[in-house]
């Protein structure tokens, strides 16, 4: 039976809004080794792959990103790290000095294709309701879902002209709101659902997971309507039935409620990172400013964490990366 789960993870927006303890700023400190370790990396034929936390040495900076680790796990599920000196970079730059921080949180993997450990996620100009587009892909406005990894980290490069304020809620807080509500609908949403991976139409576009998963007194959770309410394309997935129609409309009131959102307008040089298991973020939509080089561009990099999480076996397989198979590699 679903129950009220609790912990530091279950806040709401409006107690921790003006909290600094989830905020990092870098020190000036830290902000020189980043460019020492840039520049021992910084070549132009360097792949990704084959940078290592040994070439991207951060003397007392990785101490901090191991402790902004430990605050997803088992803390509030999410951190804003401020600072990054991106003003300064060129783009390449901008990538690996990224890169070399996103190594000291996690592994990362690959997000659309193979060679895409990195995405910029910038208003590409399609149709929000092709069933094969991803919403980054776009302007439009940005659901609550949670990104098939255990961890998304966002750097902002630069802003929207207006909009694009990301949002997230804790996706504990939410599930026991629902328990005390509505335990029937809880119930549902811990059973196993059909999601698309929208990465095709072949059967591999398709798995099943609970929308909430508690598992060794954790809670675990996996959602985007948008590929939910899609995956019934896919050859053998049945309809939604009522009661899950019923239990998603509640989750996305409550997801969207004052009472559970944190706001958090981006500047260049800030990095989001989250717990997908415990936050679940969204975004509005926005407008970009009319030259090129102004328009709004953030820098996605998917981690998972090299250890135990104790995830639910549907969460183990369910990204579109297997964290078994990452961490392998």
């Amino acid at each position: 039976m679903a129950r009220v789960i609790g912990g530091p993870a279950a806040w709401r927006g409006p107690e921790i809004v003006d909290s600094p303890e989830w905020k990092i700023e870098l020190t000036p400190e830290h902000v020189e080794e980043l460019r020492v370790a840039l520049r021992g990396i910084d070549q132009p034929d360097r792949s990704l792959r084959s940078i290592t936390r040994d070439d991207f040495p951060l003397p007392t900076l990785a101490s901090v990103l191991a402790g902004v680790q430990d605050e997803l796990v088992d803390g509030r599920g999410f951190v804003l790290l401020r600072g990054v000196p991106v003003d300064e970079l060129s783009e390449r730059q901008a990538e690996l000095m990224y890169w070399g921080i996103g190594l000291y949180v996690g592994v990362p993997i690959h997000q659309k294709g193979e060679d895409d450990l990195l995405l910029h996620i910038r208003d590409m100009g399609l149709d929000r309701n092709d069933p094969l587009v991803r919403g980054f892909q776009t302007s439009a406005r940005l659901d609550y879902h949670a990104d098939s990894s255990d961890v998304v980290g966002l750097l902002c490069i630069r802003p929207a002209m207006r909009g694009g304020v990301s949002t997230i809620v804790s996706a504990v807080a939410v599930h026991d709101e629902i328990v005390r509500r509505r335990p029937d609908l809880a119930e549902v949403l811990h059973e196993r659902w059909w999601h698309d991976r929208r990465s095709g139409d072949g059967p591999e576009s398709f798995f099943q997971c609970p929308i909430f998963a508690e598992e060794g007194g954790k809670l675990f959770a996996h959602y985007g309507r948008a590929y939910i309410d899609s995956a019934p394309r896919g050859e053998g997935v049945p309809d939604l039935t009522a009661a899950q129609v019923e239990a998603m409309d509640l989750l996305d009131e409550l997801d969207n409620s004052p009472d559970f959102v944190l706001n958090m307008n981006f500047a260049p040089g800030d990095i989001q990172f989250l717990n997908n298991y415990r936050i679940m973020h969204a975004r509005t939509d926005y407008e970009d400013y009319p030259e090129p080089e102004r328009k709004r561009d953030l820098i996605r990099l998917w981690l998972v964490l090299d250890r135990d999480l104790g995830l639910p076996p549907d969460f183990e397989a369910g990204g579109i990366t297997p964290r078994s198979a990452a961490l392998s590699r």
